[in-house]
């Protein structure tokens, strides 16, 4: 199996909800449920290969507080080198609502302070030269993003395919912001956006029309995936051949993070040696798994049974 890694945001995340009608201002509801939990798109793709029992390496920071202690010491040994920032750490608290969707009130804390040096102190590139390392919350990690440079050339020059999950930006999708993220999917070889990011990004209405005018900017071979929620995911592949899958039907317990967890299903099925629809399948079903458990869970294989070798 290929050697995978990944890079950026991990915060903490407060749960609650659901909030169902949004309170008044100056009032007070209560909420049948709260988590705290291991949150940032990095923490819950780390968390999903934890889940599913796989090696991998993550290059991440935290503050200098009780929450940058608890989020060091969910991660063990993985954690021990991460820097400590001399901010607060970053806490996202996020609101569910009854029909699944949710709203989040999020602190800048420490994850605009990850840097390069810091992140490449990190990583053992020896041992992941050929893998695949995802790179996420672009639009969060400022200090990071202004050296996208040298974490692209790094890469280039280990055989280390970069996959790119920017997020939502702060800003929304601004022409500037657009611009970047062009630039930055010319050094990528995987691209993980969802449907509403994919579509805006490209200036294009159809997602599957949106997926190839992504991948022309890309390097030859690559793959751009589109996370479509409960109508599953397609991707178009190194050969521009379309490729969709469904997501089975679930009793939505808690979205929070699901395209995170898919990123990292997909990528480790991918990184496994199996091919483009199988890998998609593997993402849909580890994420649909993980949305639908409370406390979350996931399905801790990667191949269903009608995928797995006689």
């Amino acid at each position: 199996m290929r050697p995978l890694a990944v890079i950026g945001n991990v915060n903490v995340d407060l749960i609650l909800g659901p909030a169902d009608p949004w309170p008044t201002p100056g009032t007070e509801i209560m909420v049948d449920y709260d988590e705290l939990r291991v949150g940032g798109s990095a923490g819950n793709a780390a968390l999903t290969w934890e889940g599913l029992g796989l090696d991998f390496q993550i290059a991440a920071n935290v503050g200098n507080d009780q929450f940058g202690e608890w989020l060091r010491e969910g991660f063990g040994a993985r954690a021990s080198r991460w820097p400590v920032e001399p901010v607060g750490t970053t806490l996202s608290v996020g609101i569910t609502h009854p029909n699944g969707e949710r709203t989040f009130f999020t602190t800048r804390g420490h994850i605009g302070a990850l840097s390069w040096p810091e992140v490449i102190a990190m990583l053992d590139t020896k041992h992941l030269k050929g893998g695949i390392a995802i790179l996420c919350g672009s639009f969060l990690t400022d200090a990071l993003v202004a050296q996208y440079d040298e974490l692209f050339d790094w890469a280039d020059a280990n055989n280390i395919q970069i996959a790119l999950d920017t997020g939502w930006p702060i800003d929304g999708w601004t022409d500037a912001n657009r611009e970047k993220t062009r630039d930055w999917l010319s050094r990528c070889h995987l691209a993980l956006f969802n449907e509403v990011e994919t579509t805006r990004l490209a200036n294009s209405v159809e997602p599957a029309e949106a997926a190839r005018k992504l991948k022309a900017l890309m390097p030859k071979n690559a793959i751009v995936v589109v996370k479509r929620g409960p109508d599953g995911a397609l991707a178009m592949g190194p050969e521009g051949e379309l490729v969709s899958v469904p997501a089975p039907l679930v009793s939505v317990a808690d979205t929070i993070g699901a395209g995170d967890v898919f990123n990292a299903a997909f990528l480790a099925a991918l990184a496994s040696g199996q091919t483009l629809e199988p890998s998609l399948k593997a993402g849909v079903r580890v994420a649909s798994m993980a949305i639908s458990t409370v406390p979350r869970r996931y399905d801790g294989h990667l191949q269903s049974p009608s995928e797995e070798a006689p």
